[in-house]
């Protein structure tokens, strides 16, 4: 909500808001009528300032049926029989279309036939399939078929959220337990379920693939791989000016909270972590995460 107070006072500023041009997203099936976000919107509202809205729907079938004619190199009369069936599994969603096509393709039921000279796929055994229902079952039956080191790559950065810096990743692959993540990012930036921007930022294409990734790591045990990540990274860290990477490196360590209390070495100092994590949230006058560590 602190966020959202600033964007709403930059946005009603009549004085000096003239140029700003702000756009916000978010899942309409994901948010609760009292979130956050619709309180801005009514604000932005009352404050006069234009707002537009935009309900990006999936694609149409005819749509669907354009975009994978086009992906075939087929008349789209040829693949409509098929895009009609993804269509039903994956109610229009491009990014579940992908996935959808990948998986038929790494498992024979869509195929190129050199004597055709096009691609061929049974609707039959196509249209039998049910894991389409679930995107995430989708996902992780692919992330399970990965090396190690990409599984293990993408299980901390599950950790980490949607997105972290590719320093942090150095910092752990400098450690035993985690010396093989560097191969690792290879291989998850290879299969297309991270991209790099151009000043170091790792990002999961889509909150679905992160979702799938953290997944990997069993319930009962993610606390404790929080809780192991952040001592590890605190290990590589400890006494060195990391910037923000303290507010990741607590948040880790504080998943465990019940480990902390047992390991007597590190309390005092994982204390002293969150005082300075807290410290450094007041100094950007972020009061609501500061109060989460202090």
């Amino acid at each position: 909500s602190t966020a959202l107070d600033v964007i709403h006072t930059i946005l009603s500023d009549t004085m000096g808001s003239s140029c700003m041009f702000f756009v916000g997203t978010y899942r309409d099936n994901e948010v609760r009528v009292d979130h956050d976000i619709f309180d801005l919107m009514e604000r932005l509202e009352i404050s006069n300032v234009r707002t537009t809205k935009v309900n990006l729907a999936g694609l149409d079938q005819e749509d669907l049926n354009t975009m994978i004619s086009d992906a075939l190199c087929l008349y789209p009369r040829i693949c409509k029989s098929l895009s009609d069936i993804l269509f039903q599994k994956t109610k229009g969603n491009p990014f579940f279309v992908l996935e959808f096509m990948q998986s038929l393709k790494s498992r024979g039921l869509l195929q190129y036939n050199i004597h055709q000279k096009r691609w061929v796929w049974n609707e039959d055994i196509i249209r039998a399939e049910d894991i389409t229902d679930n995107v995430l079952h989708l996902l992780s039956s692919k992330m399970n078929g990965l090396t190690g080191d990409v599984q293990t790559l993408l299980k901390v950065m599950a950790c980490f959220g949607s997105s972290t810096n590719e320093s942090v990743i150095g910092y752990l692959s400098e450690s035993v337990e985690y010396a093989g993540v560097r191969n690792g990012l290879e291989g998850a930036l290879s299969d297309g379920f991270i991209v790099k921007d151009g000043e170091g930022c790792l990002q999961f294409v889509h909150d679905k693939v992160r979702e799938a990734a953290y997944n990997l790591i069993p319930d009962s045990d993610k606390k404790q791989f929080h809780y192991h990540l952040g001592k590890v990274l605190y290990s590589f860290c400890d006494g060195k000016d990391v910037g923000d990477t303290i507010f990741l490196i607590a948040s880790q360590i504080n998943h465990g909270k019940e480990w902390i209390l047992g390991d007597k070495d590190l309390s005092i100092a994982i204390a002293e972590l969150n005082m300075k994590a807290g410290e450094k949230a007041l100094d950007g006058c972020d009061h609501k995460t500061a109060y989460s560590y202090l």
